[in-house]
């Protein structure tokens, strides 16, 4: 890369860190003066920290229990992480943040409250039988560099449904969706039900419904028929629940590592898997745009949510009959909602949910209330009229080149091969010292090379090697996930050339025949299976 790529490349990540810190100022300035004088804490959500600002983009996962919401996650990430477990019951029953780290470990929720670099000190209200399930697990993955992903519990079904979880799992939920940049909302293929607790997890995400994408998971295991019955029956369902007349994108997948099962449908299942792949890997580029969004709507939740309460202030005696008063006005907040929104002109959607306004109300003494301050307001103004709008200019030059993440979220392998796609190093795995000893260890693919040859060369090699478009050709055959495949040629493609030599295909017909056998891939390829002839060149380049 030339140096006025890289000086570009700087100059617009220099755009990106000030609008961040931008929107923590105006925050601070404009917003949380606001928020403190009308008690917006005690009705909505806690005030923003700077670690909800600095943090990398989040991913909530959350579905009915066994949809497949933790295989999801190692399917992203492309590996087992600690407490996970999957099976057909509820296996998972704790709200687990998977975040990176330097060193494996796991932080339990009591302790995670009080860290200030990570954005969940505001969860302490929820109460110790709620962090005591949660957890924080820090692996050092490549895709958690960029994004930080929230596995839930799987959601009961009606035959659960008076079971207490000991805490407000809805509100809880409402915490993450206010701050997380993407939410996974999981069904299975197979047993689509709607029970009164997931109804009641709709309603947590109230507001937030830009940020849901909804997948229908298992798709391989069911015909072209009953997949067309079961997507009808789910958006049928999902329109009556948000009782919206917007139509939510639901993406059909497989997502697991394992092979997927012959159906008419596997292209449809492929395509819809990298699209939603590729929504995931936009989040670390659009991060900045997302916080300036949710501070819009904060901002104009806080100003209605401020006139509400002066309203209610201006209202109470100053002496007698207060209670009465009180739950007159209570009764009426619809007839004041519509008398706030045409003397301030302040849109209907601005304002919060009604009855649920009402149900805090009651636990709230008017008494201690205050009216408006003329030059809070005006300074709230400001920040939606001026401040925002003066940032746009510098979102709109911050194209910056987007790095693939690594993995399964490098999206690298539907298109052509590429040298650059993964950074490994693979061979760094012990003291130079044992290179020489490494060097003599018997390839243990080359009994089976005879049969993987025959292969290589019915695919019509060029000079001695395969290009990668050949060697997708024949991967897709196998019917394993795409991301299962593009693993399996970074493993393989050890020169990073592009192309597959005859040891190199041997390599790769090996790990697939294992893939297919129930065998977990390496995440860097050992030394037992380093071809003969990239052992040398490999070592003299490491040296």
């Amino acid at each position: 890369m030339s140096f006025r790529r890289l000086r570009k490349d700087s100059k617009r990540l220099e755009d990106v860190i000030a609008v961040t810190e931008e929107l923590k100022n105006l925050y601070y300035k404009r917003l949380l003066p606001i928020e403190k004088r009308s008690s917006f804490h005690l009705f909505h959500s806690p005030s923003y920290e700077d670690a909800d600002f600095d943090n990398k983009p989040m991913v909530l996962v959350m579905g009915q229990y066994s949809t497949g919401k933790t295989t999801f996650i190692r399917y992203l990430i492309e590996q087992d992480f600690p407490g996970s477990r999957v099976g057909p019951e509820p296996t998972t029953d704790c709200f687990t943040a998977l975040m990176y780290g330097e060193a494996e470990g796991m932080v339990p929720g009591n302790a995670l409250t009080m860290d200030p670099k990570k954005p969940f000190r505001n969860l302490d209200p929820f109460g110790n039988t709620f962090l005591n399930r949660f957890q924080c697990v820090q692996i050092p993955n490549p895709v958690l560099e960029s994004i930080s992903i929230i596995d839930t519990p799987g959601i009961l079904t009606a035959a659960k449904k008076k079971l207490s979880r000991g805490y407000d799992f809805p509100a809880v939920l409402r915490w993450f969706a206010e701050r997380v940049d993407r939410i996974i909302l999981l069904f299975d293929a197979h047993k689509l039900e709607f029970s009164d607790e997931l109804t009641r997890a709709f309603g947590a995400l109230y507001g937030h419904e830009d940020k849901l994408r909804v997948v229908l998971n298992k798709a391989d295991s069911v015909d072209s028929q009953e997949l067309m019955r079961v997507y009808g029956a789910l958006m049928w369902s999902l329109g009556k629940v948000f009782r919206t007349p917007e139509i939510f994108r639901v993406y059909i997948g497989s997502f697991w590592s394992e092979q997927r099962l012959k159906s008419d449908h596997i292209q449809l299942i492929e395509l819809e898997e990298e699209d939603l792949l590729a929504d995931i890997r936009n989040l670390p580029h659009n991060a900045a745009l997302r916080r300036l969004n949710d501070l819009v709507k904060r901002a104009r939740l806080v100003r209605a949510h401020a006139h509400i309460i002066s309203y209610l202030k201006q209202e109470m005696p100053t002496l007698f009959c207060k209670e009465s008063k009180k739950q007159d006005l209570i009764y009426q907040l619809p007839v004041i909602f519509s008398k706030i929104q045409q003397q301030q002109q302040i849109p209907a959607g601005d304002f919060p949910d009604c009855t649920k306004m009402q149900e805090r109300l009651l636990r709230q003494n008017f008494s201690k209330f205050k009216t408006l301050k003329p030059n809070l307001m005006a300074s709230l103004d400001r920040l939606l009229s001026t401040d925002i709008s003066n940032l746009v200019p510098l979102l709109q030059r911050q194209e910056i080149r987007k790095k693939p993440l690594p993995g399964v979220l490098d999206g690298e392998f539907l298109g052509t091969f590429r040298r650059d796609c993964f950074s490994r190093h693979p061979f760094k795995e012990g003291p130079k010292g044992d290179q020489s000893e490494r060097d003599f260890k018997e390839w243990v693919v080359e009994k089976y090379k005879p049969k993987y040859d025959e292969i290589f060369y019915n695919l019509g090699p060029n000079e001695g090697k395969l290009s990668g478009s050949k060697v997708k050709k024949w991967m897709t055959t196998t019917l394993l996930p795409n991301s299962v495949l593009a693993h399996i040629w970074r493993l393989s493609d050890v020169d990073e050339d592009g192309m597959l030599d005859n040891e190199e295909f041997a390599l790769a017909v090996h790990l697939v025949e294992g893939k297919l056998e129930g065998h977990r891939l390496p995440r860097e390829l050992p030394s037992h299976l380093v071809p003969p002839s990239k052992r040398l060149s490999k070592a003299s380049e490491d040296s």
